[in-house]
């Protein structure tokens, strides 16, 4: 039992089962509960002394608990789940002034404004709007120390495939422009109540130093959206609305190669020759 945590906490098995918490394929719930794999993951991002962390969609609070137990100045869930909150409520009973509850749907809430820098993320993302949560983040990402994140597999694969591999495509290039991107551990469907039917995996993501202004991050979405929209395409046909050919001779790219064989650097030049 850690500092600041009462000896009268139920476990977390019983925690659920009093509140007759189910997860629901329709919310993209898997509950984590095995101890061992939460510490891990809140020990990923190192030492979190000083940190303020967001949590999303902590359901009964497993990792909540292993976020809790580290040296984190506070933990803000926010959990859309309104069955989910009074077992919430009650752990922060546990943890006076270190646990805060916000009940809201991530997809669109400014996460910043829940606490003061330095802040980072550590979740387990469910599967249904993990993607456009990461994109949101990564357009804050100044305002982000780090982001360890569960996704599944094929989408951890896809934040960190490089160019060339089947796997890469926006989510690489947006996510590693910004970004230093590693999957720093696999999770097992096992680890999850009721076991998912893939393969999960956690990415560490911490942010560069400088970080693209707002019309260039947009150019970047626009340009990727483009070019991997008909990856099979010729990039001289794919960005023909962009500037085809013309845009690709400034930025010194061949206009017969393909999306998928650009790198990172390669996008962030066209991306600077389209911004608004």
């Amino acid at each position: 039992m850690t500092a600041g945590a009462s000896a009268t906490l139920p476990s977390l098995r019983d925690a659920i089962r009093a509140h007759g918490l189910d997860a629901r394929k329709s919310l993209g719930q898997h509950f984590l509960l095995d101890p061992t794999i939460v510490a891990r993951i809140a020990s990923l991002p190192g030492d979190l002394a000083g940190r303020h962390i967001v949590e999303i969609g902590p359901g009964p609070g497993g990792l909540t608990r292993a976020l809790l137990a580290t040296s984190a100045t506070s933990v803000d869930a926010v959990e859309l789940d309104q069955r989910a909150i009074p077992l919430l409520d009650e752990l922060a009973i546990h943890y006076p002034g270190r646990l805060r509850i916000t009940e809201a749907d991530a997809v669109g809430l400014d996460a910043t404004a829940l606490c003061p820098a330095p802040r980072q993320i550590i979740a387990n993302l469910p599967y249904n709007v993990g993607t456009p949560l990461l994109i949101g983040w990564l357009r804050q990402a100044a305002s982000w120390e780090a982001l360890t994140l569960m996704f599944q597999a094929e989408v951890a694969e896809r934040i960190c495939a490089a160019p060339g591999d089947s796997a890469y495509g926006r989510l690489a290039v947006i996510s590693q422009w910004c970004a230093e991107c590693h999957v720093v551990m696999d999770v097992p469907p096992g680890a999850f109540s009721p076991p998912p039917k893939v393969h999960s995996a956690v990415v560490l993501i911490r942010p560069h130093a400088e970080q693209p202004a707002p019309a260039l991050f947009a150019a970047m979405e626009r340009v990727t959206a483009l070019a991997f929209g008909q990856r099979r395409k010729m990039l001289r046909s794919s960005l023909k609305s962009a500037g085809g050919e013309a845009l690709l001779g400034r930025a010194g790219i061949d206009p017969t190669r393909r999306a998928e064989t650009l790198s990172v650097a390669e996008f962030a030049t066209l991306a600077a020759l389209t911004a608004r």
